[in-house]
């Protein structure tokens, strides 16, 4: 083995990042290092096993960075100020965490000596670029590889080549690309390679099945303060568990399946099947507390910054000082979001049966919508609806050719 400095190779455990794993070290002749940065939270028996089959790849050391709550206070929280979905459907389930698990890979190759970081992306999507936007922003001194991008392979020839040395090929082979975040999964195979058509049933990981035999409608309720999430059926948690426990009580319902069709970072069209319980169940139930606590102006830019943020995020900008700057609005914009959602989930979606806040902006006044004047006169609306017409009537005159 050479004695030159290892590679710090970002692992996962798919497909493309274990063929990187003996590829590289036949490649280049050095130690490849694995860093698994864990935005999902792994249980200890699921790491465990990631290192194992990193060692078994030829690693030789493997370093897990538990980055979950990290990424909770430092992205996820700011997508569910801004009801994220980027093309009105996809909640950045996946993608999101990029950043940060770059500067994680980043601190670790310090840290073990590396000269070098790779990667296991391909040149047609958008994790090249998220990745080295990042790394060339936070460690511009490092060499970055990646192999998978820059001499591409099939994956069918990806799995041949990890057979021909009899090492183990992950789950689902060549025939899906999955990718797993705290947020959620998309889900990449052959159906999204164009417009037409949907995933089989068994390609779906988190809610299969879940129309065969559909499931009894089920009351919850969430609780938020400063919206952030902080309770489930008055069971305190923090976030991060809470999330999972969501997406256990969403998944068997098919809460936040989708596909989305949208722009991708290179300027094509991309397609990518999706599933988000926890993100749909929380983006929904906050928007629905979020329209009981904030004006309409509040609501109407924080719902564009946070389509921006959104935009940045997924196009690899999060490091960009103007996040901090739309960071700082969204978090404004949550003083008053405390309260509960009481929730109905069902097979395919979820319905918000009512919200409750000790800042209720529908409280706080003495008119009741649709049947009775408050702090304003009859005269008063006559007056307003008037005015309010006006701009229009004068429109309509001076298209008219009239000027009295």
């Amino acid at each position: 083995m050479s004695r030159e400095a290892p590679v710090a190779l970002g692992f996962s455990g798919g497909l493309d990042t274990s063929f990187c794993v003996p590829w590289l070290g036949e490649t280049t002749g050095r130690e490849i290092v694995t860093v698994f940065v864990d935005t999902l939270g792994l249980a200890d028996d699921e790491a465990a096993a990631l290192e194992a089959r990193a060692l078994g790849l030829g690693a030789t050391r493997h370093v897990r960075v538990d980055a979950v709550r990290p990424f909770f206070d430092e992205v996820l929280r700011y997508l569910l100020y801004g009801n994220v979905r980027r093309g009105g459907t996809y909640p950045l389930c996946v993608g999101a965490e990029r950043g940060l698990q770059a500067r994680e890979l980043a601190r670790v190759a310090g840290e073990v000596g590396a000269s070098a970081v790779a990667h296991g992306c391909t040149a047609a999507g958008n994790d090249q670029v998220r990745f080295e936007v990042a790394l060339r922003t936070l460690a511009p001194d490092l060499d970055v590889i990646a192999p998978v991008r820059d001499e591409p392979r099939p994956r069918a020839e990806q799995v041949a080549y990890l057979e021909s040395r009899g090492l183990q090929v992950p789950t689902h082979g060549a025939a899906y690309s999955i990718n797993r975040g705290l947020w959620g999964i998309t889900i990449g195979g052959r159906e999204t390679l164009g417009s037409e058509a949907s995933l089989p049933e068994e390609a779906w990981v988190l809610t299969r099945g879940a129309f065969d035999d559909p499931r009894a409608p089920e009351r919850h309720t969430l609780e938020f303060e400063a919206g952030v999430p902080t309770s489930l059926d008055g069971e305190a948690m923090e976030p991060v568990t809470l999330i999972q426990a969501i997406e256990r009580l969403a998944a068997p319902f098919g809460i936040g399946r989708g596909i989305h069709l949208g722009d991708t970072i290179l300027g094509t069209k991309g397609r990518v099947a999706f599933e988000a319980p926890a993100a749909e169940t929380l983006i929904v139930a906050h928007r629905e507390l979020e329209k009981l606590v904030l004006t309409g102006r509040q609501a109407r830019v924080k719902d564009a910054i946070g389509a921006q943020y959104g935009d940045l995020v997924h196009e690899g900008q999060h490091l960009d000082p103007v996040c901090r700057d739309m960071e700082a609005l969204l978090e404004s914009s949550q003083e008053r979001v405390t309260g509960r959602v009481h929730v109905l989930l069902r097979p395919g979606s979820i319905f918000v049966e009512g919200v409750e806040s000790p800042f209720s902006l529908l409280s706080a006044t003495r008119g009741v919508y649709g049947e009775a004047a408050g702090e304003w006169s009859a005269s008063d609306s006559r007056g307003l609806a008037k005015m309010a017409a006006l701009p229009a009537m004068l429109s309509a005159r001076a298209t008219a050719g009239r000027t009295s």
